[in-house]
């Protein structure tokens, strides 16, 4: 972690005429640990580093006077990396968050990385801490988001919905947008990229549609459905080739339709 940032939040304090004991109230930390960020003795904890950027009303990247440019550029090859490594996504995001503490984007891909139940407590509150302080609307719609999932994987079903309230109900996105308004290469990225978002997304709606078929001992119906998901996947043996964005469809879904598969014969 920056060492100065004892010596930028003790500026930023003086800057707003604001004593120790007002940022540490915000904080919920006594007095003393905020001397002693500033004095260099102690570092504040990781999951505070938002909330002082925002008491501040400034970026973590500026809390910690890194360059913006080269940070975002720096931020976003740590981003691609964790997607290319899922079994190391997690120590990915950790490496880069020692070297860019509370930045935003690093933390959402953290949450969203982080198994569930078992590290229920640390998505919770990192997500708490992002819906509080993230610049970016983005980031904290998604952290609304991967917050639900956290409470549901404990059980907290009214913390859910709760949670999912705050979630804006849109009908279109900007890849979609992208793809419709935009040439050349701009528009064939957002294609191919929601193509494969549409797709998981319509998938998993029909094994939840067989689901509830299922409990409700409609098993005609939840067949019908699964068998909907199983020709629309087995449609993309076609595509035998992949893009920059998206592996070949009908690769990348081979356990779920092994997964349809069983439901099938298990109806049967």
């Amino acid at each position: 972690m920056d060492l100065k940032l004892g010596e930028k939040i003790r500026q930023l304090r003086r800057e707003k005429n604001i004593s120790q004991e007002v940022l540490a109230a915000y904080l919920g930390v006594s007095f003393q640990a905020v001397s002693k960020w500033e004095t260099g003795s102690a570092m504040p904890d990781i999951t505070l580093i938002p909330s002082i950027a925002a008491f501040f009303s400034v970026t973590t990247d500026e809390l910690f006077s890194f360059n913006l440019l080269q940070t975002e550029k720096n931020v976003e090859e740590i981003v691609n990396e964790h997607r290319k490594h899922p079994d190391k996504a997690v120590e990915i995001i950790r490496d880069g968050l020692k070297k860019y503490p509370g930045n935003e984007i690093l933390l959402n891909c953290l949450v969203g990385a982080l198994p569930l139940p078992e590290n229920a407590d640390e998505v919770i509150n990192t997500c708490l801490a992002l819906i509080e302080t993230a610049k970016s609307d983005e980031c904290r719609i998604d952290a609304y988001r991967i917050l639900a999932e956290a409470y549901y994987s404990i059980g907290e079903k009214s913390a859910v919905k709760n949670a999912l309230n705050h979630i804006p109900e849109i009908y279109f996105t900007a890849l979609e947008m992208k793809a419709t308004l935009l040439d050349g290469d701009d528009r064939f990225e957002a294609a191919a990229k929601q193509k494969s978002l549409s797709l998981e997304e319509l998938c998993h709606m029909l094994f939840i549609l067989a689901e509830h078929y299922i409990e409700t001992g409609e098993c005609g119906k939840a067949k019908t459905e699964l068998e909907i998901a199983l020709e629309i996947l087995n449609a993309f043996k076609k595509e035998n080739f992949g893009t920059p964005w998206t592996k070949v469809m009908y690769e990348a879904y081979e356990d779920r339709i092994a997964e349809i598969e069983n439901k099938l014969n298990d109806l049967s």
